[in-house]
C-alpha cells in the first residue's frame, strides 16, 4: 500500500485533477512558477484545505481524519513561520510533541540535532536569524515523528552550506521509511536529492516522473518560458537558465 495515493484531487481554480502516489522511503519534489499550485497542493495533503477526489493516506482519506491523526501522521513546514512569544529554541521544537501529549527530551534533542539548532537551543528564538528560525521550525516538525513530511521552500532562506544540509537531513527522513514531499526552486538541488518530481503548472501536473524524465529543456523551457539548459550528468547536476 501506498503511504500517500492521490486521485483526481482538485480545488478549483488552484488546483485540477492532480494524481500521483508516494511509497515510504520516497523524496518528491514539487517544482513550477510561481502560482502554479505548489502551495496549495501541501495544504491540502495536510488538510488544511478543502478539495474533491480521493486523496488517501496509508487507505484513509486524510479529510476524513482527525485533527490528531492528521498532526500525528502529517507534519507540515510551511513557507514561514513566527512565534506570539519569546520562546526558547528548545521549548519551540518541544511543542513538535503535542500531538502525542508528551515531551520526549531524546526525540526533542535529536531533532534539534537533525537540523542543526543545538548549539542554540537556549537562545530565544525572535532573537535568531531568517536561516536560524527556519531551522528551529523544521526541528520542531521533526519532533514531532510523523510519517510523511511536507515541506514548502524549505531551504528559501538558508545560506548554501544549510541547504544541503537541510536537503541531506529529508532525504535521511525518506530513507529511514517515511515519505518527504517537498516543494522547491533549485533545480539542481532536487535532481540530486529527489527520487521523483512534479513538474506543475496552472494549477495541474505537466510532468512527473524521475528528475531524469521531468527536467528536460523541452519541458522546463515551456513551463518557465526562458531558455532553459540542462545537465544532469555534472556532478552535481546543473540546470541554468541560457
Amino acid at each position: 500500500m501506498a503511504l500517500i495515493d492521490i486521485h483526481h484531487l482538485s480545488l478549483p481554480p488552484r488546483l485540477a485533477d492532480i494524481g500521483f502516489a508516494l511509497d515510504t522511503g520516497e523524496m518528491l519534489g514539487i517544482i513550477g512558477p510561481n502560482g502554479s499550485g505548489k502551495s496549495s497542493l501541501l495544504h491540502c495533503l495536510a488538510g488544511l484545505l478543502p478539495y474533491s477526489g480521493e486523496c488517501l493516506f496509508e487507505g484513509q482519506e486524510i479529510g476524513g481524519m482527525t485533527p490528531r491523526q492528521r498532526a500525528q501522521n502529517i507534519g507540515l513546514l510551511p513557507q514561514s513561520c513566527d512565534s506570539a512569544w519569546s520562546l526558547s529554541v528548545e521549548d519551540v521544537v518541544s511543542l513538535g510533541r503535542l500531538p502525542w501529549g508528551d515531551c520526549k527530551t531524546s526525540v526533542v534533542f535529536e531533532a534539534m540535532d537533525q537540523a542543526g539548532v543545538s548549539k542554540f537551543r537556549k537562545r530565544k528564538v525572535d532573537c535568531l536569524s531568517g536561516g536560524e528560525r527556519a531551522r528551529v521550525w523544521l526541528a520542531r516538525v521533526l519532533a514531532g515523528s510523523p510519517r510523511l513530511m511536507l515541506a514548502d521552500e524549505p531551504i528559501a532562506s538558508l545560506d548554501l552550506y544549510y541547504q544541503r544540509s537541510v536537503m541531506e537531513t529529508l532525504r535521511r527522513y525518506a530513507d529511514a521509511g517515511n515519505g518527504v514531499i517537498l516543494a522547491i526552486h533549485d533545480f539542481g538541488l532536487a535532481a540530486r536529492y529527489c527520487d521523483r518530481l512534479c513538474l506543475m503548472e496552472n494549477g495541474g501536473i505537466h510532468a512527473f516522473g524521475t528528475p531524469a524524465e521531468v527536467l528536460t529543456e523541452d519541458g522546463l523551457t515551456e513551463v518557465f518560458r526562458v531558455p532553459v539548459h540542462v545537465d544532469l550528468a555534472a556532478q552535481p547536476p546543473v540546470i541554468t537558465t541560457k
